[in-house]
């Protein structure tokens, strides 16, 4: 049976044969590539879709193409979630189980923007029943803490294991205790912050409390380094 591939643009495929269409990450709305190409989504029929992750030049037309043409699309599982929320009925959430051998050269290959993923921070999780979490920074080496990323694995976790409370394992870190608020927000108690130059750490002495840049901020270490200002209204404050 033949199979025929095209290049639709940037990172977008489809793979079709005489029954099925597969697209694979369809961003074709806004796609220079596309749209001098001549490709509209509204003239794509898939009978599959296919994500590599869930940026959205990757995402695409992904919601529009799936809810139109029935479409089931197979997606990591957070991303998959996400588009069941945004109204897709047919989703295949891809296995989130197994496990990598993350090392430096690895964590700076998928933070390269151009030939990986790209990503700041990179939170690796072992599950077990004290969750381990590791992070790696983008030059590949390890930061002892990330707080929003914790809260975030917390409440997955959290929901997943039908629990309110958690502990976590941080490398560089330490244990960390998580629960849910009554409000349904989690919450992770990331122990008392750093205050001295060196373990924050900063480039040289100076009073962690008063920094000299505009602002006067204050630097702490929550096993990252932090710059807090604190002014009268923060709502008042144009960010």
């Amino acid at each position: 049976m033949p199979v025929t591939i095209r290049f639709l643009g940037h990172a977008a495929f489809s793979i079709s044969d005489a029954t099925h269409t597969l697209l694979i990450d369809p961003f074709i709305t806004g796609n220079p590539q596309s749209e001098a190409a001549g490709i509209a989504a509204d003239d794509l029929q898939p009978t599959h879709i296919a994500l590599t992750h869930g940026h959205e030049d990757h995402v695409g037309d992904t919601v529009g193409l799936a809810k139109r043409t029935g479409a089931t699309v197979v997606a990591g599982f957070e991303l998959g979630n996400l588009l069941m929320e945004e109204g897709v009925e047919s989703v295949e959430l891809a296995n989130p189980g197994g496990g990598v051998a993350m090392t430096a050269d690895l964590a700076r290959a998928l933070a390269d923007r151009h030939r990986g993923v790209g990503f700041d921070q990179l939170a690796v999780i072992e599950p077990a029943d004290v969750l381990t979490l590791t992070f790696y920074n983008a030059d590949g080496s390890t930061s002892a803490a990330c707080g929003n990323a914790t809260r975030c694995i917390a409440d997955r976790e959290m929901a997943l294991r039908g629990v309110d409370a958690l502990d976590i394992a941080v490398t560089g870190k330490g244990a960390l205790h998580a629960v849910r608020r009554d409000d349904g927000l989690p919450a992770v108690n990331m122990g008392a912050p750093v205050l001295d130059w060196q373990s924050i750490p900063l480039a040289k002495d100076v009073d962690t409390l008063n920094l000299p840049i505009d602002g006067t901020p204050v630097a702490t270490g929550m096993g990252n380094p932090h710059c807090t200002y604190f002014v009268e209204d923060a709502e008042a404050i144009a960010l």
